[in-house]
């Protein structure tokens, strides 16, 4: 069912409790941001919250500080560099809850930016008296934090139970609508590709995303556990050997939509400029560092006929050439695609940025942890807590 969004609500002289994910990476003395996307993927929602009037309450958590105060993880710098964006002071409260925090109620278009939620360790339990507190503070509670939707937490789920009104963002809507229509509503013939090191962190994708669409392919290490389960030589590669017999089951199940690599990429040493050469069996003393150029020729033609594309994890060690040839490789095809395109965050995203194509991809999840447990056809649970529309 789709969620309430921001759209949706009267704003006007409302204060308003917006979760963000301002979870930014920092400088190790916690004076610099180094990356600020994560503070400009919410400003849409910011500004329109602004724009109707409303009294801006913001939310986040930084590092994992682990329940205890932590200046190195600190907010303060967020609310300097969210000032210059949004061209207006951004107040910084000295915590999240408490007397001090109540009597910093902002007006009609003032923004209060809270200090780091996990500064309490009531954040990462749920605490319903730390969310009834945090519910205190303002009229409507928006979610735009889609990031940390998977967790169940004071401010993701537990604040909703004592606000009237709680909506998606408009973050958290794109987000929602791309990962609905991937999910339940693919244009066809729809295509999955999945890579990384591990068959143990995306079982269920795999299990999920087999069901829906209509070919998917495996890269990264993880192919290497497959191989195995194919009776295939894997040398010195990656390999989950206590996942092996689960690789078999999926192949047994979903071997006719399962695409998996039929070249390899190999070296005896891991590392930047290390010698290598191209198999179609792995020999024994070698490792698989990257997909080869059968494999990518034949990825690249069914990423040719694709009508949707969900792409999460690169197909080798793209961080150190020249084993990142598959992957870039794989990112232009995307990119060149006609093809609706999502790509769920982490390694995926920085392989689409460094191939300087991420304009030309439909759609980039802000969500890494949240968009797998989505494609896994599980029930986020800051999603859930949201009213229906």
């Amino acid at each position: 069912m789709p969620k309430l969004s921001i759209r949706d609500l009267d704003l006007k002289n409302k204060v308003l409790f917006m979760r963000v994910d301002f979870n930014v990476p920092l400088s190790e003395d916690g004076q610099t941001i180094t990356s600020d996307k994560r503070i400009k993927a919410s400003l849409p929602s910011i500004e329109y919250a602004l724009e109707h009037g409303a009294a801006l309450i913001l939310a986040s958590h930084l590092g994992r500080p682990k329940g205890k105060v932590n200046p190195a993880m600190s907010l303060k710098p967020v609310a300097a560099r969210l000032s210059e964006l949004i061209h207006r002071p951004v107040k910084m409260a000295p915590d999240c809850i408490g007397p001090e925090v109540a009597a910093m109620k902002p007006a009609p278009g003032e923004v209060l930016l809270l200090e780091n939620l996990r500064f309490h360790a009531e954040e990462e339990k749920n605490d319903p008296e730390f969310a009834r507190q945090l519910a205190s503070l303002c009229d409507v509670y928006v979610n735009d934090a889609f990031g940390s939707a998977h967790r169940a937490h004071a401010s993701t789920e537990g604040i909703t139970k004592f606000v009237d009104k709680c909506a998606s963002g408009l973050l958290m809507q794109k987000e929602l609508e791309y990962l609905e229509m991937a999910t339940s509503n693919p244009p066809r013939p729809a295509l999955a590709i999945l890579g990384g090191a591990k068959v143990s962190d995306k079982i269920e994708v795999i299990q999920n995303l087999a069901k829906i669409v209509d070919k998917l392919i495996i890269g990264g290490a993880m192919a290497y556990t497959f191989a195995k389960a194919q009776g295939q030589p894997t040398g010195k590669s990656l390999v989950e050997d206590d996942k092996v017999d689960l690789a078999k089951n999926l192949l047994a199940e979903f071997g006719g939509k399962l695409m998996l690599p039929i070249d390899h990429v190999v070296s005896a040493e891991f590392r930047e400029g290390a010698p290598f050469e191209v198999v179609d069996q792995i020999p024994d003393g070698t490792m698989g560092l990257d997909i080869g150029p059968k494999t990518v020729a034949a990825f690249e033609a069914v990423i040719a006929e694709a009508k949707l594309i969900i792409w999460n994890g690169p197909m080798g060690v793209f961080e150190k050439p020249p084993f990142d040839k598959g992957t870039m490789a794989l990112a232009k095809a995307v990119a060149d695609s006609s093809a609706v395109s999502i790509v769920g965050g982490g390694d995926s995203e920085k392989a689409i940025k460094a191939s300087g194509l991420g304009s030309k991809i439909s759609h980039i999840s802000t969500g890494g942890g949240a968009t797998l447990e989505y494609l896994s056809g599980i029930v986020l649970p800051g999603v859930a807590a949201l009213d229906e529309a």
